[in-house]
């Protein structure tokens, strides 16, 4: 297994034990597609992985040009065109307790594999184990704590489903363990408002930025009548075929013009 460790491939990585990643989630991380050996959108990734330090006050030890030729060196390394890269960022070695030093030494990983077949027609159901925070920060970042999105996911294992969609505190719709949501609602294509909870996801950022659909509050009676539910990611674009177990329609059209904005 070779991966990129603080600005060198190894074939051997050792983290520290005292790492803050490790003991208490302290970090952030960000899930990139790779085509013909290109990371997609990039820039996009980046520039939410530096909001995300800002909010959480950590440093970024390396900068973009560096994180790039990172990722050509590894894909290179690993002999991978067509793949998905993970990149994880700590804060690093630290003694114990809550408070961070203030001089941190942050851990900068990234690791890719071959891309998987791509996913197919969803089944959801709405999590009834965890809701989102809208009130915190976090629920607007790639933090490494995803327990809340783990234990929905468990939920949409046990009940035969692929999938979990997160309500907020108010009942309302965010999106699920992994994706963004948008839907077909009285004739307008909508996704919530990321102060709804949601995470500003860089599928969601270039469809709306391509002029399609808007953003508003999305109370789950309105989801259940939606003439049509697509997922989007940054490694896809798939729609949602069952809701807690009961049919939703497909529309090809809007799955395609999802798809074709995520790739622009």
């Amino acid at each position: 297994m070779i991966v990129w460790l603080n600005g060198t491939l190894i074939a051997e990585p050792r983290l520290d034990p005292s790492d803050r990643g490790f003991t208490l989630g302290d970090g952030l991380f960000e899930t990139i597609r790779i085509v013909k050996g290109h990371p997609r959108h990039l820039g996009q990734h980046l520039d939410r992985l530096v909001q995300g330090c800002r909010v959480l006050r950590m440093p970024l030890p390396y900068d973009a040009d560096t994180i790039g030729q990172g990722i050509v060196d590894l894909l290179a390394a690993l002999g991978l065109t067509e793949a998905t890269l993970r990149l994880t960022l700590t804060r690093g070695p630290a003694p114990r307790g809550l408070l961070p030093p203030a001089q941190p030494t942050p851990t900068l990983l990234m690791s890719a594999a071959a891309a998987a077949p791509p996913a197919g027609p969803t089944r959801l159901i709405v999590a009834t184990v965890t809701r989102r925070n809208e009130h915190s920060p976090l629920s607007r970042l790639k933090s490494l704590n995803y327990l809340d999105n783990i234990l929905a996911r468990q939920e949409a294992a046990d009940r035969g489903a692929d999938d979990a969609l997160l309500l907020n505190g108010q009942g309302r719709v965010t999106d699920t363990t992994i994706a963004t949501l948008f839907a077909r609602i009285d004739g307008q294509v909508v996704t919530p408002p990321v102060a709804e909870g949601v995470l500003p996801g860089i599928g969601r950022s270039l469809v709306l930025a391509a002029g399609i659909g808007s953003e508003r509050e999305i109370p789950l009676d309105d989801l259940r009548r939606a003439k049509a539910i697509v997922l989007v990611n940054s490694l896809g674009v798939r729609p949602v075929i069952a809701l807690d177990g009961e049919s939703v329609v497909s529309c090809e059209a809007l799955v395609a013009a999802l798809r074709t904005a995520c790739e622009g």
